[in-house]
Formats: structure tokens, C-alpha cells, sequence
């Protein structure tokens, strides 16, 4: 027997919104089927992820309540640097919000927060410098 992650489930508001933010991080996500609570994508690397209406959360747990606070966050690898910087701009000028510009971090990567339109946090990093072979 072998468990491994597989799925991340992000519990949207609206998920056609939702889909329009993570569009912008180069997500190929398709509009859920008309009246679908339900939509996912596999990720390049593998991953799974869904976004689920508010209605099939509570369908799912009727004692259901929407979070407060940041409990996980997801994290997306730029290829580079300046792509963190871009991909930050990309994202401000869409009009969603910036949590933390761009900025060297004192554990090697150029790091950033954007938040989607349910309010989590979405970190954006490239490592500063190439790995050493």
C-alpha cells in the first residue's frame, strides 16, 4: 500500500471567478460543466487541483463553516526571478490583490504573496541563484 498526495481542493465562492485568478498562473483550467459544483485540473508536475462550490462543501459537511485566517497557502515555482516579479505585476494589474511585493528572501529565493479571490494566499518563488552542480 503507498499513499502520496494527490489533490489539493481550493472551496470557492464563485469558481468562475477563482478560475480567472489562477488563469493567470498559467493554469489551463477549464470552465466546470454548466451547473457543476466541480471543476479540476493535473498540474505539468502531477498535482491535482479542484475548486469546489461553497454549496458542495456544505453538501459534503451540512456543519460546514467558511475558515478564517490562513491555514495553507499554495505555492507556485517561476522559473526566474524576474518571472516572480512579472507574474506579481500580471496580477495587480488584473486587479486582484498583492499581500507581499517581491523581494530577496534571506533563504535563497525571490518570493511573493498574492490572494486570490477567496482571500488565500498564493506565495510566487524562483530560487536567486542556479543551483550549484
Amino acid at each position: 500500500m503507498s499513499i502520496r498526495p494527490d489533490m489539493i481542493g481550493i472551496v470557492a465562492r464563485d469558481i468562475e471567478a477563482s478560475l480567472q485568478f489562477y488563469r493567470l498562473l498559467d493554469l489551463d483550467v477549464p470552465s466546470p460543466k454548466e451547473g457543476a459544483p466541480y471543476v479540476e485540473v493535473i498540474t505539468t508536475n502531477g498535482y491535482r487541483i479542484s475548486w469546489n462550490a461553497l454549496s458542495m462543501a456544505k453538501d459534503l459537511d451540512p456543519a460546514w463553516v467558511e475558515p478564517k485566517g490562513h491555514r495553507m497557502e499554495l505555492a507556485f515555482l517561476c522559473d526566474s526571478p524576474a518571472e516572480v516579479d512579472a507574474t506579481y505585476t500580471k496580477i495587480e494589474r488584473a486587479g486582484y490583490k498583492g499581500k507581499t511585493a517581491p523581494w530577496d528572501a534571506p533563504w535563497g529565493q525571490r518570493y511573493a504573496i498574492v490572494v486570490d479571490p477567496d482571500g488565500n494566499h498564493v506565495s510566487l518563488f524562483a530560487p536567486l541563484a542556479a543551483p550549484a552542480k
